[in-house]
């Protein structure tokens, strides 16, 4: 047992130059010399005159400061679980393998995530995402497998620490839903949801089948980033078709149950945005608009248009040979990348959430193109 924590106390004494890697890999040292120039800026008379400017610096004060706190925080557990491996082995103490040995695979945990985030260093990732679910043909089966991917999603965002707010929910025919629509709010969620977007294929025997057949589905995940200038936008009435109706499903206590759900059809691209968690119509319509402006500002973006109006309606089929990731659930589990080949066999544990090796795998790979 004393070689278990010899191995653990080289492993840990290796990582102070992974830590250090890392330290300029995230630039914690310019970090420090930004921070006191932003706290500098709150000092100023004038700083609370433009509230949007002043809360967008406390932001990034707030931002900046847990990345310094994290950092540190990582390297002093590190120094501490040497301590702690040197001490056992100096008193020939076993029964502090399993502390050592944890504290090893957490600190490689962390330094890890943190290595992930060194990836995240496009234009948009530091941003909310709006989340939106979209079921393929096939009725109830692909409805309720947009659902599934709905919870999945969801599960993976409040467990990293996300919040999540559902704008927008349509029940399927019998089970499932139509669609969905959520907001992701926190440091970079769009970064780590990116590797989300695209469809999904499901491998299962139904359980809308009374003959117990084994079915193929597909639904899509749609992920954007939420705009900070996207009231630059600029939107003309007769392009609008808006409809109010009596909001439905999954919000429970936070819809609600009147006709101020609102949804926005965007006639010269057949685009279609709707909310109905809002506490009134108006609220409703402004959050929609917000969404319609943050998807045609995407899609300017990635055709690298020069203007919104040359934006046409251009759809991917939600159908076989344009999924991103399988899941299998029948004969054998197994859940598969097909852009970057990851793969596990834990499919209900990625059902729950765990996301992070697709994530990790996906970021690595674009980081690398």
């Amino acid at each position: 047992m004393i070689v278990a924590l010899e191995d653990a106390k080289y492993k840990l004494t290796g990582m102070r130059s992974e830590l250090e890697e890392l330290g300029s890999a995230l630039r914690i040292e310019e970090t420090k010399e930004n921070l006191k120039d932003l706290e500098a800026q709150t000092q100023a008379p004038d700083f609370w005159n433009n509230a949007d400017k002043s809360s967008k610096i406390l932001q990034v004060i707030k931002q900046a400061q847990d990345k310094i706190e994290g950092y540190e925080h990582l390297c002093a557990r590190l120094e501490d679980a040497i301590a702690l491996a040197e001490m056992a082995i100096e008193e020939n103490d076993e029964s502090f393998v399993e502390e050592v040995q944890t504290e090893l695979e957490e600190i490689s945990a962390d330094a890890e995530h943190r290595r992930i985030e060194v990836l995240l260093s496009g234009e948009y990732d530091k941003s909310n995402a709006i989340v939106s679910f979209h079921p393929g043909a096939g009725g109830t089966e692909a409805q309720d497998w947009a659902q599934m991917l709905y919870r999945m999603i969801t599960r993976w965002a409040e467990k990293s620490g996300f919040q999540v707010k559902l704008t927008d929910w349509l029940d399927g025919d019998g089970a499932g839903i139509k669609s969905a629509t959520v907001m992701i709010n926190g440091l970079n969620a769009y970064g780590y949801l990116k590797s989300e977007n695209g469809v999904h294929r499901l491998v299962r025997v139904s359980p809308f089948d009374a003959n117990g057949r084994r079915q193929t589905s597909f639904a899509s995940i749609e992920v954007m980033p939420e705009f900070e200038d996207v009231d630059k936008v600029e939107l003309r009435d007769e392009d609008l078709e808006i409809t109010a109706h009596r909001s439905s499903g999954a919000g429970g206590q936070h819809i609600n149950k009147t006709d101020s759900a609102i949804r926005i059809v965007h006639k010269p691209t057949g685009i279609v945005v709707g909310c109905q968690t809002e506490r009134s119509q108006l609220q409703n319509k402004e959050t929609a608009l917000r969404m319609l402006k943050a998807k045609l500002m995407e899609i300017k973006l990635q055709e690298r248009l020069d203007t919104i109006e040359d934006i046409q309606g251009n759809k991917t089929n939600i159908e076989w040979g344009a999924q991103i990731r399988s899941y299998v659930f029948m004969p054998y589990t197994l859940v598969k990348d097909t852009r970057t080949g990851y793969e596990t066999g834990n499919i209900q544990a990625v059902m729950d959430g765990d996301l992070d090796g697709f994530i990790n795998a996906y970021l690595k790979m674009t980081s690398a193109q």
